[in-house]
């Protein structure tokens, strides 16, 4: 079951070491510990670029895991996946799926509102000024979201709010 670390560079051996351990003497029920082995392979495939394996190290692990929060970084690793590779439509169903586990991710929300985003500027690029307005004022509702979750960050986000004039706010908190 646990992958093979192709990558034997210091950091990678050190998370692997590291979790093994905690794997070890972490209080949990073998059902959990089989599903963080799933979701740790699948975390050293995405990185090397291993999509497929990845996908399928996280099917697993959703299948093991009972604990929202955990699922939601399955959910949410798995949409990674599908918009890297451009499966925009996929990617933002995962997304969402990640939300429904754990409505306080704002990182799922930031990336479901660069992807409506992207879809704004295509319109815009196609003089589909209307469908363009529809995505834009989708992904500002995505971003006042996320800021609002974590005021610290997307602060991209909160200027492109304000200089379109969707968001008159100047905190989010």
């Amino acid at each position: 079951m646990p992958r093979n670390q192709k990558n034997d560079n210091f950091i990678d051996k050190t998370f692997t070491v590291m979790a093994d351990i905690i794997l070890k003497v972490l209080p949990t029920n073998r059902k959990a510990k089989e599903a963080f082995v799933y979701y740790r392979d699948g975390m050293s495939a995405q990185t090397e670029g291993e999509y497929a394996e990845a996908l399928q190290n996280y099917e697993e692990a959703l299948t093991l895991e009972e604990d929202p929060y955990d699922r939601s970084f399955i959910l949410y690793n798995m949409a990674l996946i599908f918009a890297s590779n451009g499966e925009h439509d996929r990617a933002v169903e995962f997304y969402h799926k990640a939300l429904d586990e754990n409505p306080r991710m704002p990182q799922a929300l930031n990336n479901i509102a660069v992807i409506y985003h992207y879809r704004g500027e295509q319109a815009q690029q196609s003089n589909d000024e209307e469908a363009a307005e529809s995505w834009f004022d989708q992904a500002a509702d995505y971003w006042k979201r996320a800021i609002r979750l974590a005021p610290n960050n997307y602060i991209e986000a909160q200027n492109w709010l304000k200089t379109t004039g969707r968001s008159t706010m100047d905190v989010y908190f």
